[in-house]
């Protein structure tokens, strides 16, 4: 693996094939040991298009809590009136900043609706009140990008020429309820829906309740994820339900950190048809906390308002994406720490 190393301020100038559609950046990190540079040493900061995308950052404490030896960064950039993209890194003092591989690529419109505001929705469900929030001029960042139910989706076989890696749920079931994975009996196709949105394999997997009707209702199935507070999150929804047939046969409440996102989700009623990928966005805000650890819960929960036929929930992929400041300037974290659980096992 080879890397470029910079012991003073640096800048890349990448020219953008359309600055009129947003662009995404990946920053490939790999901690290694270099010829005469301690990879423990290394802390700076990254800069693109006006935007803090890393502060004082250390590659080798980020990668520690995945316990994997690279990862990558992935950073989407709201549509811009210049043409040139600049990439600056800046060691810290007495320190240096290192890359192992970047990638630039133009958009399509990921992002082309307004996300309702968790919590917005009123009494009674009154979705009149609901509050959508504009994200055009937002700055992103990936945080994660899950198939629910399903197994890893490599890069060569995501959708749309985009590259994404799509990770397996399980990691982030909280608690015993983990439901059901299911793979689809049906063809899946995409029915309007864009394929550059995902891949055919998302919506061919899904995880459920199961069949007990009686432990459905009054249980949870649960999703808790470790996020950097003060930042508003953006939550895509996948969802593509091959059983149902007709509205009211499975109907649930979304919740985002004990927030309804949505109430009364019936995906037939939603599509019109069996077996149709659908995606819906939600956004949060996860303010500061005492302890240092800062969790986004999600939620599903089956619903007895509609007197549904069967007590159960569905999901087939959850992306969550960090969203820059009321300034638009930043998307930098602090540094990851490490659990005492992880320590444990070191």
């Amino acid at each position: 693996m080879t890397a470029r190393i910079f012991q003073s301020q640096s800048t890349y100038q990448f020219p953008l094939q359309n600055s009129t559609y947003r662009t995404l950046l990946r920053l490939h990190f790999y901690p290694s040991s270099y010829p005469n540079f301690n990879i423990s040493n290394s802390y700076f900061s990254v800069v693109a298009g006006g935007v803090t995308l890393l502060n004082n950052f250390s590659a080798s404490l980020a990668a520690k809590p995945f316990s994997q030896a690279y990862f990558i960064k992935e950073y989407y950039f709201a549509p811009s009136q210049f043409p040139t993209l600049h990439l600056t890194f800046k060691p810290s003092d007495n320190s240096f900043a290192f890359i192992n591989g970047i990638e630039l690529i133009s958009m399509p419109p990921l992002f082309d609706t307004d996300p309702t505001l968790a919590g917005s929705i009123g009494p009674d469900d009154d979705f009149d009140t609901a509050v959508a929030i504009p994200i055009q001029s937002n700055n992103m960042e990936t945080m994660f990008r899950l198939n629910v139910g399903g197994q890893y989706i490599a890069p060569t076989n995501d959708s749309g020429g985009l590259m994404r890696s799509w990770y397996d749920d399980s990691l982030y079931i909280y608690g015993a309820a983990d439901g059901v994975a299911v793979q689809a009996n049906t063809t899946i196709r995409y029915k309007g829906l864009p394929s550059y949105i995902a891949p055919l394999d998302l919506y061919s997997t899904y995880r459920s309740m199961g069949p007990f009707v009686d432990v459905n209702k009054n249980s949870n199935l649960s999703w808790v994820f470790h996020v950097d507070p003060n930042f508003m999150y953006l939550l895509r929804f996948h969802w593509c339900d091959s059983e149902m047939t007709k509205p009211n046969q499975r109907v649930f409440d979304i919740f985002i950190n004990n927030k309804i996102a949505a109430s009364q989700v019936d995906l037939y009623a939603w599509t019109g048809s069996i077996a149709t990928p659908t995606i819906r966005d939600y956004v949060v805000q996860v303010k500061n906390k005492t302890d240092d650890s800062q969790q986004l819960w999600v939620a599903l929960h089956p619903t007895n308002k509609t007197k549904a036929e069967f007590a159960d929930v569905l999901l087939n992929g959850l992306e969550i994406f960090k969203l820059s400041d009321n300034a638009n300037s930043n998307l930098a974290g602090p540094n990851p720490t490490i659990s005492n659980l992880m320590k444990k096992y070191q």
